[in-house]
């Protein structure tokens, strides 16, 4: 059975986009009454500032691409379901797997990811991947024009591979999404351990590697009988700071 069409979904269908090529934000913003500009932001990644029907989209002239698109797409989010309500987009907000759902910039988040990569284009295109590495991850997003955490995410969502993502820090996991075929036994450490790879991006300098390795589960989670497991690890730099680890879970992490 077919599930149910996400708003971006249905926007982007009712404009005849069919390809990824074809998703023109901008356009998109301007069938809708927006206007996108790009400028000098202090604080903040983008805003939105509009009446009951027009509205002016500013995104960070200084950011990356791909972060201006979902800033874009995050601010499109906003003008059709928090029309008239004042909201600051902090960096540290939008794109913020932490964030509740239920809060305005994770409906925005959702939005924007729908729109970026919708399901029903993604769909057909994971469920040719068999074996999910690092190129094939960075292939998808050069050609949704994502972000690879963004595309990583989607992956997740999509509930086509038993994986885990995480996302470490120096200071610790900062956090970590699973598909809902992994059981939720399944919890990551909040630290690195020294046998992960991981730990030698973060702490040792180590090059990244275009295959995963297999990995005991135990470096990775705690719970009893992990021991028993052996999990795949492919990890990467995402910024100065922070790693990016994708874990493939044995048998969608079933006893």
């Amino acid at each position: 059975m077919m599930e149910r069409l996400t708003a971006s979904e249905r926007l982007l269908l009712s404009l005849g986009i069919e390809q990824p090529e074809e998703i023109d934000l901008e356009a998109i913003a301007w069938h809708l009454g927006a206007v996108v500009r790009e400028d000098v932001l202090q604080g903040c990644e983008a805003m939105i500032l509009g009446s009951s029907t027009k509205a002016v989209i500013v995104v960070n002239r200084d950011s990356i691409e791909t972060r201006k698109r979902f800033s874009i797409a995050h601010e499109i989010g906003h003008w059709l379901h928090h029309r008239g309500q004042h909201l600051f987009c902090a960096g540290n907000q939008i794109g913020n797997p932490r964030t509740s759902v239920t809060n305005p910039e994770a409906i925005a988040d959702g939005f924007a990811s729908d729109l970026i990569l919708p399901p029903y284009m993604t769909a057909p295109l994971y469920a040719g991947i068999n074996k999910l590495n690092l190129a094939i991850i960075r292939e998808t997003s050069a050609r949704f024009k994502a972000s690879t955490t963004a595309t990583l995410i989607s992956m997740v969502k999509s509930n086509r591979f038993p994986i885990m993502v995480v996302c470490h820090g120096p200071n610790g996991r900062r956090w970590f999404w699973a598909s809902k075929m992994v059981q939720s036994f399944w919890w990551p450490r909040e630290d690195l351990d020294r046998d992960t790879f991981a730990y030698g991006l973060m702490y040792g300098g180590a090059a990244e590697e275009n295959w995963p390795r297999s990995m005991p589960a135990e470096a990775w989670f705690n719970f009893n009988g992990c021991d028993r497991y052996e999990v795949k690890e492919q990890s990467f730099r995402i910024s100065d700071s922070d790693i990016m680890t994708v874990l493939a879970i044995p048998d969608g992490g079933l006893n």
